[in-house]
């Protein structure tokens, strides 16, 4: 009989960061490995708590057809000294599907997250393995072929019980890790090394936990192992070591060429780098006062050199005088220690010795906590090319912004008085255009005979309070197609009341003032030109009705609700104190993909903002890297635990546009736009109190192309709340304020002024010294969350149908129950339900411990990882380049027409299955409207009838008795029970729906 050329090769790697068993804080590990009924095992490695085994075994498949059913088995034991007990204690395990395992020998190893055996097991740390079969590939083994994937795709929405989420998120893997919708068994970086190295993973867009040695120490387990146990500031990043040159001055510096003039700079070399400030036209004393920080790394040199030169456009830069420190003499300054005092220092020629004039420096070694840190320009964020050595350092340093306070303005427009119209005009279709900024309302025409038109709209603005802005009101009169002035009024809000509850806003009248413009086509470029009266003869008796009233009680949304890092009112008196702090170091980002081209290569010049709350934070751009490390660390107040974290990276295009000579534009007149890698949030609730959570987030783009992998952004996290009663109170606190529910805002409004909000924070940040883009700031505020996209419809809907698997395997399984497929399982339930019915008082107590064991058992399974960017749930891996080009759309389409038709096509037949499946919903529901309504005269006589004979009947007959009766006859065995469906049924189905009246 031939042998089966299928076999499973184990590589045993090693083992990281293990649980220590003995008492010397140590433990003698070794792997058992089964598979198949065959047990093998390594070697013992004695007192190490990370073993290297690269140990390699093979196991016989007797039957490759039923590989699937099989499983790999890993077990980590310590090895125990002889005793009359054990002689093995269980360090972890992990388990393998065999349907998962990949056919390729070289594919590289994976570190799986060690399970517990039981709850109170003591287990933690990471097996390395690389597994595998050898030989021709399984026919079991499930594959996704692209094929099948497009059908899928192109044909709406399908069965989602062959499309679930966690076979998306696993079917890109070449290992599927054990119970893969938990975060716990995802591979991990090993905690031993380097925190920016990385290796390829067979999850491409896991997350992963990382060790890195950070200024409180190394982090293993969210805990500081041989650093601080308390929280200080730079103890969440990589300390660094800077040298700091700080040029303030200089004074009495001789004059160069025949004319006696000096154009003075300073240039600052440390070694191959070089940093340069401004210079001035015919000064002798200027003045700089600029810091260049150097990292200390990367120097190679033993002194630094402050060169004073003169700028001369004729020829090459003369040098003027210099000044050099020896770079062992400098000395280290830390905060809190007082900075260094800058002092005056002569400047020595090139051929004397001593020449004339001094200028005034510092240098010091300090870390990134030094207060010159965010102001200085950095070495290590200008790449060493001439060319780019002279970027301006404020379009690269690092900034802290404030959003403006946003508020409401609810304006309600009651009546007119006394309109003023021309003589041809008998009857005005008058209607009121209200103003503010780029915000255009304005009401629905009416015609009145008395000229005293009501409208009776409310309307709400978006404003920013520094300052406040105006409202044009003005009054206009259609004719045809044409609109007239009647009138117009300049509001101020500064004047305007102000509330922070509901109540009740005094109205006034408002006086319409003439203009000069009478007729005006509707065109927002047109501006009214509003005349103050001077004179009887500007004014006239028209006058408008208002009630108007800045809002101090909601919360202006400049972000998607959901994803919302704030939920304060705007005004201070209601807002509650924080609770606690949230601490985030920004560590690097590694793997980025070229973004553009320099040099014939390709490069990104990479930054990432942060938003939580009203405060943002922006980091220094690091130029021409693709593996930046910028080790910044900021914090934020915390006011709810329900709120999210926003971290963006990108790609400062500024750059490109000075390399070529357009500080502004590029060749086709049109903005640089600053390009997004990827973003990730995090919510403040996922994270345990204290625990520092250092992991790797993969940044996921989506391409018309499809799903992306732009890099790895390495962060550490931690929220610190000292109270846990002022947690507690605050989940017992309505999550919006007081005015949203008293007087709520529709759907569809509060998109409007979302839009409008994230416009005006936009416009808001852009005018800063060092602007944050229009671009980035609409990115980070997801603005086009709303746009419609067929794959993230999918996604909602099997996310819904997900949520709903619950309740369909309840009732499959009640099925099964009631139909006696397994006659022990439907005694067992008759027996529980009978004695519920006999101590019906055990009811809720038994419903409740069953909610409270599944808890528990749970526990076990509960996430250890921030949740992350799942591409298998958004549909992003499965979606069709088509659906993609549809997404990446502008609106309205560019697109031809014949591809509009085909979406459009696609669309209604999507949307014709969705419509109906709602059809079907509201039917049922307007069947059991129908029992009372008596549009079916019969069928509401019988029902009210069965409820008299029902209520006779539950009178007179104990609840137990009839609950009883009922359960036996829903619980009827097969052959008792009819082939066809039952009375109650039946008559429910014939009940009436409004379906006959729809056109």
């Amino acid at each position: 009989m031939m042998s089966n050329p299928h076999k499973l090769g184990v590589v045993v790697v090693g083992a990281h960061n293990l649980y220590p068993e003995d008492d010397e804080g140590s433990c003698s590990a070794f792997v058992e490995l089964s598979f198949d009924g065959l047990r093998l095992r390594t070697t013992v490695k004695e007192k190490d708590l990370n073993p290297v085994w690269n140990e390699s075994f093979y196991f016989n498949i007797s039957e490759s057809s039923h590989l699937d059913k099989l499983r790999l088995d890993a077990y980590v034991y310590h090895s125990v000294k002889p005793t009359y007990f054990k002689t093995k204690s269980f360090l972890g395990k992990i388990r393998i599907p065999g349907d998962s395992l990949s056919t390729y020998s070289d594919d590289i190893a994976t570190d799986f997250l060690l399970e517990k055996r039981g709850i109170f097991s003591h287990v933690r740390g990471e097996l390395t393995l690389k597994v595998y079969v050898t030989g021709p590939e399984p026919s079991n083994m499930s594959s996704s072929t692209p094929t099948a994937q497009e059908q899928l795709m192109t044909q709406g929405i399908s069965n989602p019980a062959t499309r679930n989420a966690e076979e998306a998120e696993t079917r890109h893997t070449s290992h599927r890790l054990p119970n893969p919708s938990h975060h716990e068994n995802q591979p991990r970086q090993r905690p031993g090394a380097p925190p920016f190295s990385i290796k390829d993973d067979t999850c491409g867009f896991a997350l992963k936990e990382t060790s890195p040695n950070l200024g409180g120490g190394q982090v293993v387990a969210g805990r500081f192992i041989n650093g601080p146990k308390t929280a200080s500031a730079y103890d969440l990043v990589e300390r660094m070591d800077i040298l700091y040159v700080k040029v303030v001055n200089a004074r009495d510096l001789p004059s160069r060429g025949v004319t006696g003039s000096l154009n003075p700079f300073v240039e600052v070399k440390a070694g191959n780098y070089k940093g340069t400030t401004k210079h001035f036209e015919k000064q002798k004393n200027p003045v700089w006062n600029q810091v260049f920080a150097f990292s200390k790394e990367r120097m190679q040199m033993r002194e630094l050199e402050v060169l004073i030169k003169h700028k001369d456009p004729s020829q090459d830069d003369d040098i003027v005088g210099y000044v050099t420190f020896p770079l062992h003499v400098v000395p280290t300054i830390v905060p809190p220690e007082s900075p260094l005092e800058p002092k005056w220092y002569p400047l020595e020629g090139q051929r004397v010795r001593r020449i004339k004039g001094e200028v005034m420096l510092a240098v010091w070694y300090g870390t990134q906590a030094d207060t010159a840190f965010s102001e200085a320009w950095h070495s290590d964020a200008v790449p060493l090319h001439s060319s780019q050595s002279q970027i301006d350092s404020t379009v690269i340093r690092s900034k802290i912004y404030q959003a403006p306070r946003l508020w409401y303005v609810r304006v309600n427009i009651i009546e007119a008085q006394d309109l003023f119209v021309r003589e041809d005009d008998n009857l005005p279709n008058a209607y009121v255009r209200l103003k503010m900024g780029n915000q255009d309302l304005r009401t629905k025409p009416v015609q009145d005979q008395n000229l005293n038109p009501i409208w009776n709209e409310e309307f709400l603005f978006v404003t920013t309070d520094d300052p406040f802005p105006d409202l044009v009101l003005s009054v206009e009169d259609r004719v045809g197609n044409k609109d007239t002035l009647i009138g117009s009024a300049l509001i101020k809000l500064h004047d305007v009341q102000m509330r922070v509850d509901d109540r009740s806003i005094p109205s006034r009248w408002f006086n319409l003032e003439k203009s000069s413009v009478t007729d005006h086509p509707d065109d927002a470029t047109n501006e009214v030109l509003l005349q103050e009266s001077n004179s009887g003869d500007d004014t006239f008796s028209s006058r408008v009705h208002l009630r108007i009233c800045i809002e101090g009680g909601y919360h202006v949304f400049d972000e998607t609700a959901y994803y919302s890092s704030d939920f304060r009112p705007t005004a201070e008196q209601l807002r509650r104190p924080s609770i606690g702090v949230l601490e985030l170091g920004i560590l690097g980002v590694v793997g980025i993909q070229p973004i553009k081209p320099r040099d014939d290569r390709g490069t990104a010049d990479t930054y990432c903002v942060a938003k939580y709350g009203d405060k943002w934070v922006r980091t220094r751009t690091i130029v021409d890297n693709l593996s930046p490390k910028y080790n910044e660390q900021y914090n934020w107040e915390v006011f709810d635990p329900a709120t999210v974290l926003t971290v963006g990276v990108f790609d400062n295009s500024e750059l490109l546009s000075e390399v070529h000579g357009d500080s502004n534009t590029n060749n086709s007149g049109n903005y640089y736009k600053h390009q997004k890698i990827g973003r990730v949030r995090i919510r403040i609730s996922t994270l345990e109190v204290g625990r520092i959570y250092t992991h790797s987030y993969p940044l996921v783009a989506l391409h018309p192309s499809g799903v992306k992998k732009m890099g790895e952004l390495h962060l550490a996290i931690r929220f610190l709340c000292p109270s846990l009663l002022n947690r507690l109170y605050i989940y017992s606190q309505p999550l919006l304020p007081k005015m949203h529910y008293v007087s709520p805002i529709s759907d569809m409004e509060s998109d409007r002024l979302h839009f409008q909000a994230v416009n005006l924070v936009a416009a808001w940040l852009v005018q800063d010294e060092l602007p944050l883009r229009k671009e980035v700031v609409r990115y980070m505020c997801d603005i086009d969350v709303h746009m419609f996209s067929l794959r993230r419809s999918k996604a909602n809907f099997f996310r819904v149908m997900s949520t709903l698997s619950g309740l369909f395997a309840l009732f499959k399984w009640f099925s099964e129950i009631c139909m006696w497929k397994n006659p022990i399982m439907t005694v067992l339930v008759h027996v529980l339900f009978f004695m519920l019915v006999r101590f019906p008082q055990l009811i809720f107590p038994t419903i409740f411990i069953y909610l409270f064991l599944t808890g528990l058992w749970n526990f076990r399974f509960r996430p250890l990882y921030p949740p992350h960017i799942s591409t298998g749930l958004s549909y992003a891996e499965l979606a069709h380049p088509d659906e993609l080009d549809e997404e990446f759309d502008s609106f309205p389409t560019t697109r031809r027409p014949d591809i509009v038709r085909m979406r459009y096509d696609r669309l209604r037949s999507v949307a014709g299955r969705i419509q109906t499946l709602a059809g079907d919903v509201a039917v049922y529901g307007e069947r059991i409207q129908a029992l009372l309504s008596w549009r079916d005269s019969l069928a509401t006589a019988l029902f009210v009838t069965f409820c008299f004979v029902a209520a006779l009947v539950f009178y007179f007959t104990p609840i137990h008795v009839v609950v009883a009766l009922a359960w036996l006859l829903i619980m009827m065995p097969p052959r008792f029970r009819r082939s066809w469906p039952s009375g109650p049924i039946n008559f429910f189905r014939r009940l009436p729906a409004k379906a006959d009246i729809l056109l």
